[in-house]
């Protein structure tokens, strides 16, 4: 954030005439400033490490970074899914730390950061991410690695902010027709569980989540040609769903598909072991792909 400092009408006079290369503005300051000095250069920024509030947007939000910061070294940014945190990525950012830096955050409502102010839209979300990227990142390229609902922000963020994000890695992403999908899947006539995974889910991208994040479907948007990794699931957990559960995971697994859009340097593998949760099941699989996007988008 920005401080405003008090100034007398000499000092802002004096400054303003031998430019920021003078610290202060005495009379024997000025007189031995040289005006072909190098300027001097402003402090670094503060290198966040552990979990740290910071302020983003008026809010306050929980980061969390661990590695070593290196120039021209992209900064891998992970985002979890829905209903998770920082607690559910510490073990995995701790083994992807010590290859490179790395950050993760709470987003509003979701862990220890603040609660959104009403209803959220990808707009908003995606403004919370960048007060975050440029303050766990400055000038330095990143790597979006997202898991689920994170997959998805993340998906929808990249596109619109090419000069920030150099490459993607994308863990079993919310595919980009994930209602409209679901409404396909499991009919209006459904009963039973099928009935309350149809409404529940339904419910969530409508805005009845923590995150009170609205998530319509949509068209993908392309982020030119970063290199993209699209990771699925191989252990098919959707089709012990009774009857609706084998379509589901079609559904899913023609989702990941849609994500290969996003660049020409995308590509798409199954992490043969795993559910959902890749990261947790297959951390090696994952710290691969991680390994091949940031060297990708380091060169």
């Amino acid at each position: 954030m920005f401080r405003k400092t008090k100034a007398s009408l000499v000092t802002a006079l004096c400054c303003a005439v031998v430019g920021a290369g003078v610290a202060g503005c005495s009379s024997e300051e000025v007189e031995n400033w040289d005006p072909f000095a190098a300027p001097s250069q402003a402090p670094k920024a503060e290198v966040i490490s552990g979990v740290k509030k910071i302020e983003v947007e008026g809010r306050s939000v929980n980061v969390s970074c661990s590695g070593t910061p290196a120039k021209g070294e992209p900064v891998v940014v992970l985002l979890a899914g829905a209903g998770d945190g920082l607690d559910k990525l510490a073990a995995f950012q701790k083994t992807v730390s010590e290859k490179s830096r790395v950050c993760s955050y709470d987003r509003l409502g979701a862990g220890a950061s603040d609660q959104p102010e009403g209803p959220q839209d990808f707009a908003a979300a995606g403004k919370t991410l960048t007060g975050v990227l440029d303050q766990v990142a400055g000038g330095e390229p990143v790597v979006l690695v997202g898991h689920s609902l994170g997959g998805l922000i993340a998906a929808r963020y990249a596109p619109d902010h090419q000069d920030k994000v150099k490459g993607l890695v994308l863990l079993d992403a919310t595919p980009p027709t994930m209602s409209g999908d679901i409404e396909k899947a499991i009919p209006e006539s459904a009963k039973g569980p099928a009935a309350e995974l149809r409404a529940q889910n339904l419910a969530v991208f409508e805005g009845q989540n923590p995150e009170k994040l609205v998530v319509p479907d949509g068209k993908v948007s392309s982020a030119g040609d970063i290199p993209v990794e699209v990771i699925q699931h191989g252990k098919q957990y959707l089709a012990a769903l009774p009857q609706y559960g084998p379509l589901l995971e079609k559904a899913w697994s023609a989702g990941q598909r849609k994500w290969l859009a996003l660049s020409s340097g995308s590509k798409l593998s199954t992490a043969e072991k795993s559910e959902h949760y890749i990261y947790v099941d297959q951390p090696d699989v994952v710290v691969r792909a991680i390994q091949r996007v940031t060297s990708q988008a380091a060169g």
